[in-house]
Formats: C-alpha cells, structure tokens, sequence
C-alpha cells in the first residue's frame, strides 16, 4: 500500500493509475495534487441527463460543469489523457431509487449499466486549496490529516423537473484577519465554486451544529477562526438522492476525481471587480460580501449626505461605513420596520416636521421593490395623518402598495419583545431590521427634546422601546439616521453630540443603533439608504453572495429596483402633499439657499440621481 505522504506532488495521471490499482491507505484527496482540478462525479441514466444538466447550469455555484461524457463513454478527454471512470475514483456510492445502496472501489461489475448512463464531472473546493495556500491561509483540514467538512443547509436550489434538493456545503476555519483574503483568492475559480457564500455563524444556513458534519470529518476551529462556507459539489449527490433514479452512482464525498488541468486555466472573471468582506452582525455573526467598485459609491454617497447646510457640526458625528453597514445589513433582511416622525412643532396641530416621511417612504418604496416586508410604526395620535400619506404616495406612485401602519404602547415589562416576535419569543423575531429617520430620540433624562431644548414628550409614543428590546433579540439590527443629535439611535455618537452640537447636553438621544448615518438633512440619509440598497443590488458579486450561488442573477428586475428610486419630482410631489396636510418644515434654512437657483434641498437629491 502507498502512504499519503509523497502524493502531493504526483502527477494526476500518476495518482489515478496508483487509485485504479485499488494502492492507495488514504482516505480523501484533499491536498492530492496540488493545483490540478478536482472534480465531484455524478452518472445517471441518458433519460435523465438534459435535466440534470439544466440542473447544473441553474445552480452552477455547487454545480460548476466540467465535462458530461456521452452515454457510455468512460473516459473525458477533456479533462484527462487516459482515465476511466469506472476506476479513478478512490471510492464510489451506489443508489437505488434514491436510496444508499454502499459503497464500492470500481464500478466495473456494472459495466454493461453504464452504456446507457452519462456521467458529469463537477468542480470541487479541492481545486482551490492551493491558492488558498499561497494567499498564507491555512488549511485546517489538511494540518489536521482528515477530509473537510460538509453539511447540508437550508437553502433550496432552483429546481428542475425531478432534480430539486437544498444546497450542500463545506466549512473551512479561516482567521479572521484572512477572511478577505480568503475570498479573494477564491472568487476568480468559479470552476471550483468561486467564492463562500457564507461567512459567519452557521445557524444561518440551518446547520445545528458544526461538530456533526453530514459527509466527512469535523474540522476543529482555532481561537479566532470564523467558519467560512463555500458551495458544494455534493449537492449532486442529495439531487440524485431526491430524483430516486432506479439507478445512480457518485463518488463518495471527499474521494474526487482527479484531472489533468491546471487550476491556471480555470476561468477567471472578466468584471475584474474585487471582494471585500464586512462584519454586519455579532450575534449572530454574520458577513457580507460586496465589490469594492460598489462599495466606493456607497462611501461616496456618505460623504454627499453629510454636508452639512445648516453649519450645526453634524461632520463630528460622522462614523465612516455606517451607510455601507447598515445597508449591507438590510439587503440581508426580509422584514423591515421603519419609524418616523419629529413633532418639533409643539404648538400647531399636527406638530410633525416635513424631515422624516419622505426618507421613509423612500426606504419602504426600495423594498417593496426589492420583495421584502416592510412595515411603519408610528405614535397612535400621527396614524390618520400618516394613513392619508401613505394612501396618497401609492396614488403618486412613489409606492407600489400601502405599507401597514403600526402603532406602540407599552402595557406591561414585556410589551416590545411581544411586539416584535411572535408570542414574545426571542427565537421567532416579526422584524430583522428596524430603521429609525428622524426620529424623537429619548435623552439620558427619559425626556425627548427638540433642537432648542424643548420637552416633547408628551407627543412622543416609546417607540425607543423596541430598539432597546431589539438589542437582546439575535438576528434583529437597527439603524438610525438623523441630522442634529437628538433622533432615534444617535446614541451610539452621543459623546460627541454633547460636545459639538448645540444643546447637545441635553437633547442627546440616549438610545444606541448598531449603525448611525448622519446626514445634513435626515430625508437625504433615507434616499442614500434607497440608493445605496440599489447598487448593492445590481453589483454581481453580492447578489451571487445573496443568493448563496443558487438560482440565476437577478440583474432582470434591475428596471423595477430603478424605478422605485428617489427622485427630484417624487420629492416634490410628496413635499406638496405634506403641506396640503398642515406639515411644516423643521429644516428652514436648508429649504431656502439656493445652488444654481434651486432649492439646495432638492438639488441634493438631483446629484444623487446624477451618481446613480
């Protein structure tokens, strides 16, 4: 028998005649031939093939297709000079109207089948280990001498006909200082799956528990080690499992077949666009990916928001990336909730300013767009007032649909947490992100204060509740923009608000967001929100990430992302509905300077749309 030891460096051609010879005491072929392909084998009956390659083609992150051999045919000349499939894999499975039926060595004895069955050749994640390695990331699989880990998820890949399953995929420990480098090195080898799509804890891919892998070995994590998941070829194996074929065969997972191509000539991407990776969440852990052409255009929509025309020292509050982080976050989420409303106005009837509800309507009207949930929670006194709003923004066309209207009292300790989850249940959250516009923010004192110090709290409903509740509830995010200070979710530049802004001692809001964007004025932080959600949609490398590499990009539905956009005459439109229904403005003075002989407020939102 040979050892693993010297097979590094064997040539392919080598390793399979040593594999046909049944010689070898290993157990996988990870490390086997560094910087040759790999590839994960499925062979189905011909009547099934079309399918199965449409299959493929639809989920092509597990399922990069190498080559598909005619019926009967053993060896790919494609991918190798003298191979036969029925013998270089180190062990096949064998299934029987979707059932395991063992595992055999050679297939040999089904020789006479396999004239009518086809078999495809899929990358592997073995493939890209060696550039793994040269990027200085280790491999926790092979320093610890066992296969890598797989588990199946629950994410669903696209169907077709008798092929459906859900994804299946392996888990690498990588340091967390490597995570970008990771994937980078990674992103360019689309037929070796391309880059993770996850990176973070695993409970959001549905696996319970990294220790109990569904095909191969636990891989222990070092301290400071983040699970890094990529798509994986044994998604073929659980879609030949779900079709119940009367016959199939695979390879056993971690046993690939090994060809004679060159990880240089695997296909790299043409965009030329570069990954970048950003922490969007500690509990649960969770990264997002995006390209850093995308992600320039968010920090350059920051710097446009944060002018500051009022001249009030809102550029000392500025914390770099929020913007990025909060929309990263939000493109994560399927159910948004969005507050509103600053009744500055104390003494008129209704006392809210014209700051707040168009940002929010921008934000809901992106994602309606973008198929999520969205709802508005606001003080039970404002819901006519902002029914009749709503109404009129889905007849302006601003809205695709009414948002639901929500209102928030509190009854006893535990009235936000029964609010935002299910029966109070901190596992089954209603909302995974809550957004805060120019929102009365709570002050250290349990007041809330407009910008000349004046106690409004009288108008103001304890909606600052659920934020605080929020921070106990995993998988739930907040963000909060404002303009002076005093708005919902400031609390996290407080310090500096007491310090630079006016009153500031006073009227800082207490009350924390994971992520603060802070603009000149605080609409101009919802339709930077809009647009920044826009971009991150059409950037095709957090759109693969978005939809873990399954199912087809989304870039078709870019006409309808695009029309529900701000713009300078929607603003307008819902300016003039506002002060139809007694709403003052709170922002005066930036209403009235004048660039190029228009109003700065809307020729702001004019340069947004230049950027876009």
């Amino acid at each position: 028998m040979i050892l693993a030891g010297g097979l590094k460096s064997l040539l392919p051609h080598v390793l399979r005649r040593i594999i046909r010879c049944n010689r070898l005491s290993i157990s996988n072929t990870s490390g086997m031939a560094k910087g040759y392909t790999q590839a994960n084998v499925v062979i189905l009956h011909k009547s099934l093939a079309d399918d199965f390659e449409k299959f493929c083609h639809a989920n092509d992150g597990p399922l990069p297709l190498l080559y598909r051999s005619k019926p009967g045919e053993w060896k790919c000349p494609s991918l190798s000079s003298d191979s036969d499939i029925r013998t270089d894999c180190l062990q096949y499975r064998i299934y029987e109207h979707g059932a395991y039926a063992g595992s055999l060595k050679s297939l040999k004895e089904y020789s006479e089948q396999l004239k009518d069955m086809v078999t495809f050749y899929l990358g592997c994640s073995f493939s890209f280990e060696k550039a793994v390695q040269n990027a200085g990331i280790p491999m926790r699989n092979v320093e610890q001498k066992c296969n890598v880990s797989m588990y199946k998820t629950a994410v669903p890949c696209y169907s077709v006909s008798t092929f459906c399953c859900n994804l299946v995929v392996t888990m690498r420990p990588v340091p967390e200082s490597r995570l970008e480098a990771a994937v980078r090195a990674t992103s360019q080898l689309r037929e070796a799956h391309g880059a993770p799509i996850h990176v973070g804890d695993p409970g959001l891919l549905g696996i319970q528990d990294l220790s109990k892998p569904d095909y191969g070995d636990p891989v222990h994590l070092h301290a400071g080690d983040i699970p890094v998941y990529w798509a994986c070829g044994v998604t073929g194996v659980e879609a030949v499992i779900n079709c119940r074929a009367p016959l199939a065969f695979t390879h056993s997972p971690g046993c690939m077949f090994i060809t004679d191509l060159k990880n240089d000539n695997v296909t790299v991407r043409s965009s030329g666009e570069v990954p970048q990776v950003h922490c969007i969440s500690q509990d649960p852990l969770h990264y997002s990916v995006v390209s850093a052409e995308a992600a320039q255009k968010i920090r350059t929509l920051e710097a446009l928001i944060g002018i500051d025309p009022g001249d009030r020292g809102i550029i000392h509050l500025h914390r770099q990336d929020e913007l990025l982080k909060a929309c990263l976050s939000l493109s994560h989420a399927q159910s948004v909730l969005i507050t509103t409303g600053f009744p500055t106005h104390f003494s008129y009837e209704p006392p809210e300013e014209n700051d707040g509800p168009p940002g929010a309507l921008a934000i809901a009207a992106i994602l309606q767009a973008l198929e999520k949930e969205v709802a508005i929670v606001t003080d039970q006194r404002a819901m006519n007032l902002n029914k009749k709003i709503v109404e009129e923004a889905v007849q302006l066309g601003i809205l695709k649909r009414p948002v639901p209207l929500l209102s928030y009292q509190r009854e006893s300790a535990d009235s936000a947490l029964m609010f935002l989850c299910e029966n109070g249940n901190p596992g089954r959250p209603r909302f995974d992100h809550l957004i805060a516009i120019e929102r009365a923010g709570m002050a250290a004192d349990g007041n809330y204060y407009n910008a000349r110090k004046v106690n409004i709290k009288h108008l103001v409903d304890p909606i600052d509740e659920l934020f605080l509740a929020a921070q106990t509830i995993p998988g739930v995010t907040t963000t909060g923009v404002g303009d002076g200070g005093n708005e919902l979710g400031m609390g996290k530049v407080k310090d500096a608000v007491k310090k630079h802004i006016k009153n500031g001692d006073v009227i800082a809001c207490d009350i924390e967001a994971d992520f603060t964007i802070v603009a000149g004025v605080s609409n101009w932080g919802g339709y930077a929100i809009a647009c920044a959600l826009y971009i991150l949609s059409t950037c095709e490398i957090h759109d693969r990430y978005l939809r873990k590499a399954v199912g087809f990009p989304q870039l078709s539905k870019k006409m309808v992302w695009l029309s529900a956009l701000p713009s300078v005459t929607k603003e307008e439109k819902l300016l003039k509905t506002l002060v139809r229904h007694g709403v003052r403005s709170g922002k005066t003075a930036s209403l009235e300077m004048e660039v190029d002989g228009l109003p700065f407020y809307n020729t702001h939102s004019l340069m947004i749309e230049k950027l876009l």
